[in-house]
């Protein structure tokens, strides 16, 4: 099996923590976008939204939108708490609000040095 699809193997029943995670913290939670085809991800890399080589093009991120008593929580800072929660899941395990373009919302693995 090749490290990439037993990565992907374990992402789902770590997402499946991850919402589990949230709902313990307070959280309701909609899932944002998983799989991302590596054309969209191109696109979104020329508007400036992401990255061309993006682990959603790998089945290795997820966007969660997280609500507190209803309100769409739009601010990474309302994630972090949950975000440090994800980091000590799994070592490749990496959140979104720690990169320099913060994405708050963001939940992914690291796969060849790509989160």
């Amino acid at each position: 099996m090749s490290a990439l699809l037993a990565l992907q193997f374990q992402f789902p029943r770590l997402v499946a923590a991850l919402i589990t995670q949230a709902a313990a913290m307070g959280y309701d939670c909609t899932l944002g976008e998983a799989w991302r085809t590596p054309e969209q991800a191109a696109i979104y890399a020329a508007e400036g939204k992401g990255i061309a080589h993006s682990e959603h093009c790998n089945k290795l991120a997820i966007d969660l939108s997280l609500f507190k008593y209803g309100v769409y929580l739009t601010d990474t800072a309302a994630y972090a708490a949950l975000g440090a929660w994800w980091k000590l899941q799994h070592p490749a395990a990496r959140w979104g609000g720690d990169f320099a373009r913060a994405d708050g919302n963001h939940f992914s693995l690291e796969f060849e040095g790509i989160s």
